[in-house]
């Protein structure tokens, strides 16, 4: 295949990934359908699943597509950070942002997916247990640096700071889109502070 036509391809291809996770993020991934992405991206059918094959693999693309948002928006923000509980504290504040901007017009991709195959075997469920343990196993490698650094007191467990992370940034999105809680992010921001011992200054959850 000519240079030029490999390029075509995959910015195509990003084009349908980009529109499936937006799609996904409000109507679930079971909820992508082949026809409505040929129909907003004004492609035929076959062209869309040429370059995906199945529905499964569409939904993985589409999942890894907000994974590399998540970090992005998430981790990337924060990893220059000193580990331990300076960079905890600026993962909760990247966290909250994200959550706080709706970078995705459905709310948190990652919770959405998570809810939406907890008791779903198969290759996506898969996918997100996979990426939800990554992430658990960062939080809870920072939290360990916290406790040795003294930042948390000895004894604690590091993945009872990684879940607690985890299940107030969980509820913050459900707050906001269930709820239509606008004071949720700051109320997190609170919540996770409280975790990581760190002092709740009074000023807004962002920097």
């Amino acid at each position: 295949m000519p240079r030029r036509s490999q390029a075509d391809a995959a910015k195509t291809k990003q084009s349908i990934v980009a529109r499936a996770v937006d799609l996904a993020s409000v109507e679930g991934l079971e909820g992508l359908t082949i026809g409505r992405l040929a129909t907003d991206l004004e492609m035929s059918k076959a062209g869309v699943l040429g370059h995906f094959g199945t529905k499964e693999e569409l939904q993985l693309a589409a999942l890894n597509g907000a994974a590399a948002i998540y970090r992005r928006e998430i981790w990337e923000r924060a990893h220059a950070v000193p580990a331990g509980q300076k960079r905890l504290l600026a993962i909760a504040d990247a966290w909250l942002d994200y959550l706080g901007r709706d970078v995705f017009p459905g709310g948190c991709f990652v919770t959405a997916a998570s809810c939406e195959f907890d008791d779903r075997p198969g290759r996506v469920r898969d996918a997100v247990v996979a990426m939800h343990q990554l992430w658990t196993d960062v939080l809870a490698r920072e939290a360990k640096q916290a406790i040795k650094d003294g930042d948390l007191p000895r004894g604690t467990d590091p993945y009872d700071i990684a879940f607690g992370l985890n299940a107030i940034a969980m509820g913050v999105n459900q707050a906001r889109h269930l709820m239509h809680n606008d004071d949720a992010p700051a109320r997190g921001w609170r919540a996770m502070r409280t975790i990581l011992a760190a002092p709740r200054a009074r000023r807004k959850y962002l920097n």
